[in-house]
Order: structure tokens, then sequence, then C-alpha cells
């Protein structure tokens, strides 16, 4: 009897945008007074982005073409304004809070990518429309072994003015999501700086 082929590797991994090291520190700062609330898992400094295509599990052969499309995919930084603190599901006990993101251009530089990506058969688009936004916290289960989320009793206070003024994205980049006790662990594969608008 022949054995069975062996599995090809796969890697959990997602593309994004990722923010200026003021404007991640800024939200971090922000989060160690407002998200306190015992059910909340506040995501960590450094993991802070706007996820632009989730690509779930692909096969390890297929990464360094999804990286080149990453770097085909650059184009002027979008200009990007957060907006105040959001739950989801907008109805019932939140799962993740997240700051929503006002940017036409950051949506134009997701469809550009996706479509890249489709085309190329690396990644299959969703049917919900894309929503730009930097998650800041999800919410601990209930209980052990429960998937319902905890209740939150202190939801996440309005951000400071500074937070909200226009800033532009700094690059692109390839994650790999390696999952953890503590949460997700994110590992760059490939990134491509974005020229500010004027100076490409």
């Amino acid at each position: 009897m022949a054995e069975p082929a062996p599995k090809t590797p796969r890697i959990r991994a997602f593309v994004a945008l990722d923010l200026p090291d003021r404007v991640r520190a800024g939200i971090a700062a922000w989060g160690r007074q407002s998200l306190r609330d015992p059910a909340l898992r506040p995501v960590a400094e450094q993991s802070l982005h706007i996820t632009l295509a989730f690509l779930g599990h692909r096969p390890e052969e297929e990464i360094e073409a999804i990286a080149g499309i990453v770097g085909e995919s650059a184009a002027p930084a979008p200009r990007l304004v957060l907006e105040q603190p959001q739950q989801r599901p907008l109805r019932g006990r939140p799962k993740v809070y997240a700051l929503p993101v006002a940017s036409e251009a950051a949506k134009a530089l997701q469809a550009s990518l996706v479509s890249r990506l489709v085309a190329a058969g690396l990644h299959e688009a969703e049917e919900r429309p894309f929503w730009p936004h930097v998650t800041v916290a999800r919410v601990r289960a209930e209980g052990r072994g429960s998937r319902r989320p905890a209740p939150v009793e202190r939801p996440p206070k309005s951000l400071p003015q500074e937070l909200l003024r226009p800033f532009l994205g700094v690059r692109l980049a390839l994650y790999r999501s390696e999952l953890q006790s503590a949460g997700a662990r994110y590992v760059p594969l490939a990134q491509v700086e974005l020229p500010e608008p004027g100076r490409q």
C-alpha cells in the first residue's frame, strides 16, 4: 500500500497596511487607560495595523509569489483618519473593539491588491465590503470552553484629539500569523515602504 503524500507546509498569512510608530504608540497609550476592563485583551502595540487581505492558510510555496504581488501593489501612502472606537458586532455583546479608519485611498489600495491576488489564484475575495479598521482589543470568553464573549462593563473611552488628526500609512507588509496562548504573533515576511504622495 502506497504511503500518503506528505502534506505541503502551510502558513497562516495576511497583508496589512502598517501605521506610523507614533500613531501606534499613541493608540497603545490611550489603550492603557481605556482598555482596562478585565474582559478585554488589548492588542499589543507592535501588532496594531489595518488588515487589507486575510489569506488564511496558504501553501508555503506560494509565499514568494504573494510577496511579489505585495511589492507590485505599492502606491502613494494613503491618507488615514482614525474614528472613535466601535464594537463588533454592533448589537449584543461585542467580540472585538476597533477604530474605524476613514480613507478612500486605503480602499483603493486594498481593491488593487486583492484584484492582483485573485487574478493570480492566491486569494478569494470576500463578499462583504472592505471595512478599514484597526482592531484594538478582543473580548475574552465568558468561561472556560465557552464561545460566548464575556460582558464588558467599561467599554473604551473616546480617542484624544491628537489621534483624530490625519496621517499617512507607511508600508505594505505580508505577515505570518502564529497563534499562541497569549495571542497571535505577527512575523513580517515581506515589506514595501510607501512613498509620500507626490514623491514617487
